[in-house]
């Protein structure tokens, strides 16, 4: 089972990206996933996450209103809409998805990851 992250770059604050996360030897269509970072220094942040077949989502406040996770099942994929990009934003961006049945915001709680993009968001 492999996860996928992609999308990331270089981009000016106020700039839009899109993130993708392909999930490779198993479906997660009924399965939570979910977008995570860790910037320079800190730790591993909560960004949202997305639950399975109803997509419903839940969002970090600092997010909130800026950024935005949707999926399509029929190709295992997830996305990040990052939209208005602020150099806070700068950090790794990892995918993961549950096993859990129910929306859960604890990086403990996701069993798989992908390696992570990097988003950097200069001022």
């Amino acid at each position: 089972v492999q996860l996928q992250a992609s999308g990331g770059g270089l981009v000016q604050a106020g700039s839009s990206l899109r993130l993708s996360c392909v999930a490779s030897g198993r479906t997660f269509s009924s399965n939570g996933m979910a977008w995570f970072r860790q910037g320079p220094g800190k730790e591993r942040e909560f960004v949202g996450t997305i639950t399975g077949n109803r997509g419903i989502t839940y969002y970090a406040d600092s997010v909130k209103g800026r950024f935005t996770i949707s999926r399509d099942n029929t190709k295992n994929t997830m996305y990040l809409q990052m939209n208005s990009l602020k150099p806070e934003d700068t950090a790794v961006y990892y995918c993961a998805a549950t096993l859990i049945g129910r929306m859960t915001i604890m990086l403990e709680d996701y069993n798989y990851w992908g390696q992570g993009t990097q988003v950097t968001v200069s001022s």
